[in-house]
């Protein structure tokens, strides 16, 4: 059985953003009608309740490992239940917790080549001693049993693969073009199994756009944690908080004929999760209109502490 806990379920700048002072951000500020704060996003796994893996790494790794005992040092006077990463991206949001991890702990470090190129060009990650730090590869559509620095297997099998998607933005070369430099690697999903009874999910953070090849991959899936960043194309637009829209910083917005939740409808997925959700979201108002909306299409929204079985 896999245990999936969600650690961040905002997206980068976690919910309310520290600079943010939109509707949505004001209300969660305030706890009206019931809204909580959300950090960036992340989740953790674990087939054996012992051993956990993160994926992808958020700023707020610090507080999220605090708030979640699962996540607590369990024996000896150094001790992490936190075998290793697995990194879908470059993102600040994706990566900069990696730097939390710096305090001499055995773990592996699972990345496309493309990210491991990223953090070995910016030499603030070498605080992550490779004595203690094992990096390996993770190739596009192979799968791969996860295992500890001490190689030993965590009975949790995952298979990478491309997803439309861009940059990250603190790595956008304008001179490249309309994508930014964007290459293999820059954008990946995961499909994670257990290797003792098959049950298995897609994680999919970020995603510009479905297409026939994803969907035919993710049809029929026991669970999916999927990019909720926004509810609109122009949701940061019209709420007057930036210029840049869904699709400029590839993601898929929730709503209309080109949003995620009419790409899925019809795809017989058990279980739909949106995770990677704006600050200017407002799915994240429990008594919104757009909340319901998502209930009602078969979606829930994930919060900081979700707990999962499969």
């Amino acid at each position: 059985m896999l245990k999936v806990l969600v650690l961040g379920s905002a997206a980068g700048g976690g919910s309310p953003q520290w600079n943010c002072n939109s509707e949505v951000s004001k209300a969660v500020r305030n706890g009206k009608d019931g809204t909580t704060s959300r950090t960036q996003s992340s989740i953790a796994v674990t087939a054996n309740n012992d051993e956990w893996f993160l994926f992808n790494a958020s700023p707020d790794l610090g507080s999220q490992i605090l708030k979640n005992k699962q996540m607590h040092p369990k024996v000896d006077l150094r001790h992490s239940p936190i075998s290793g990463v697995i990194l879908t991206n470059g993102d600040v949001d994706h990566v900069a917790g990696l730097l939390t991890l710096r305090e001499r702990q055995n773990l592996s470090l699972y990345a496309h080549e493309r990210v491991h190129s990223v953090l070995k060009e910016n030499s603030i990650f070498n605080v992550l001693n490779p004595d203690y730090v094992d990096r390996r590869e993770m190739r596009m559509n192979e799968k791969f049993e996860l295992k500890n620095k001490s190689g030993n297997g965590l009975g949790i099998q995952v298979e990478a693969f491309e997803v439309p998607g861009k940059i990250a933005l603190w790595l956008e070369d304008e001179s490249k073009g309309d994508n930014f430099g964007t290459q293999e690697g820059d954008t990946i999903g995961l499909k994670i199994s257990s290797l003792k009874d098959g049950k298995s999910f897609f994680y999919i953070p970020a995603c510009a756009k479905m297409t026939d090849e994803l969907a035919e991959r993710i049809k029929n899936s026991d669970m999916i944690l999927f990019d909720g960043t926004l509810w609109k194309n122009d949701e940061m637009e019209a709420s007057k908080v930036g210029q840049k829209t869904g699709q400029r910083m590839g993601h898929m917005n929730n709503s209309g004929n080109d949003g995620s939740m009419e790409a899925l409808k019809n795809l017989n997925i058990k279980r739909k999760i949106y995770i990677h959700i704006n600050t200017t979201n407002p799915i994240l108002l429990p008594n919104s209109k757009e909340r319901k909306i998502v209930e009602e299409n078969g979606w829930q929204v994930s919060y900081d502490g979700m707990e999962i079985e499969l």
